[in-house]
């Protein structure tokens, strides 16, 4: 192998990801090796890539059929993608992670920044419920997403001094 291999793949969307995109190319080879549980977490991460570059409606939905993995760390990875992908096919099934307070903390913070990376306003009032969640995690995310789309939307936010 050459070094050139063991280079970290940065993705078209400017981020180094933890396993490069798979060879495979049917959207359903991916979804059923992201759900496989059997599979070693590096091949379904791999799965995960290929379907975020994919970039259509049905790699989104079948990213979103991801969030039944038992693994936090593949669903919080999920979630990011999600919101890397910017669309708003997703948005139900992040509302949903968001919502559920059985959800583990990460995968929550990540729901709600994916929302506001969407970019789209009807998530405002949703963001703003939990914008007062008991878990920091999930209130500070969920401000930090609201700020964004204020940001895209041209308005000023306010600063919040630590």
């Amino acid at each position: 192998m050459s070094n050139d291999a063991r280079i970290p793949h940065v993705s078209q969307y400017g981020s180094v990801d933890p396993a490069p995109p798979s060879p495979l190319t049917r959207i359903s080879e991916l979804t059923e090796r992201l759900c496989d549980e059997g599979l070693p977490m590096f091949q379904r991460m791999r799965a995960v890539f290929s379907l975020r570059n994919e970039r259509s409606d049905e790699a989104c939905l079948a990213l979103c059929k991801g969030f039944t993995s038992n693994s936090a760390l593949l669903r919080h990875e999920i979630a990011y993608v999600l919101g890397q992908m910017q669309n708003t096919v997703a948005l139900p099934t992040l509302i949903e992670r968001l919502g559920d307070d059985k959800e583990h903390v990460m995968v929550r913070h990540e729901a709600a920044e994916a929302m506001g990376a969407i970019g789209d306003r009807s998530v405002l009032p949703i963001l703003e419920q939990f914008s007062l969640d008991p878990l920091p995690e999930v209130a500070e995310s969920c401000i930090v997403a609201l700020d964004l789309l204020a940001w895209v939307e041209g308005a000023e936010f306010e600063e919040i001094q630590c």
